[in-house]
């Protein structure tokens, strides 16, 4: 980790220095130049709250493995949809989309999946958040495992009954949920520099960081994490730990713990 070795950053380092760090290293990735190269900014394309909240669950759900493909396949999903994630989405377009790769292990048949528990939800609901206030997520105590819990119902309705795994984890006791949690940030976080914050019935204090490998990683190298496997309670040990730096947006640091010892712009 160079940029920890370089600032003398250890473990052992007094908690206001390691806070200096993130903070630092927050304000200088949260910043309008992080957009081009993220996923984010797919999502950043629409105005409309559903083809936000469209984009940013399947542009999350495909964020792994190199950015740049990540990024391609994105923009192949936009343009899947004609630029209408939301039409596309309640005309059903999706059931004569034919057969192939989306991104890695991610196929048209798992879209087609996702697609149509969106359907189910928006045929019920006029947006995600507001199915999210009628399930009562705001006031749950994991908010973002319990909108899956209730994501995962609707799904399986739209769905025959069946589940896909590919398309939302079933596994929420132990799932870090990273994907959900990522697309949370955009929806949820309102600083006005890269998040979005379309979402008002949740709270930037109620998010969990996206923790994925190097996340995990770079947080036991800093002493934030004592727990060795990047699952949900180490999601709820780290997220605890930036709450006691800043109690109203623990979320702001993943931007530093993606940056840490990476840079801006190189692949997470």
């Amino acid at each position: 980790m160079e940029d920890i070795k370089s600032k003398n950053i250890s473990p052992d380092s007094n908690i206001k220095d390691i806070k200096e760090l993130l903070d630092s290293e927050a304000a200088r990735i949260n910043s309008p130049a992080f957009i081009a190269d993220d996923p984010v900014q797919f999502p950043r394309r629409f105005e409309r709250q559903q083809d936000i909240e469209i984009i940013s669950l399947l542009s999350a759900t495909i964020a792994w493995g190199n950015r740049k493909m990540i990024c391609r396949n994105c923009e192949k999903l936009i343009s899947i949809f004609e630029g209408r994630p939301y039409d596309y989405v309640m005309d059903e377009a999706y059931e004569t989309l034919p057969d192939g790769n989306i991104h890695r292990t991610f196929f048209v048949d798992n879209l087609r999946h996702y697609l149509r528990g969106l359907h189910a939800i928006y045929s019920r609901y006029s947006t995600l958040e507001a199915m999210a206030v009628a399930e009562g997520i705001p006031s749950a105590e994991m908010p973002a495992w319990r909108l899956v819990e209730a994501m995962s119902m609707h799904f399986a309705e739209g769905n025959g009954g069946t589940c896909d795994s590919r398309c939302l984890p079933g596994n929420l006791r132990t799932t870090a949920l990273k994907r959900i949690n990522m697309a949370l940030r955009w929806l949820v976080r309102d600083d006005g520099i890269v998040d979005m914050g379309v979402w008002k019935a949740l709270r930037p204090s109620q998010l969990y960081i996206p923790m994925d490998v190097h996340v995990g990683n770079t947080s036991r190298d800093l002493g934030l994490l004592q727990r060795r496997t990047n699952d949900r309670r180490a999601v709820i040990e780290l997220t605890d730990t930036l709450r006691s730096f800043r109690p109203d947006d623990p979320v702001i640091y993943d931007y530093a713990l993606f940056g840490i010892g990476i840079g801006i712009m190189h692949n997470s």
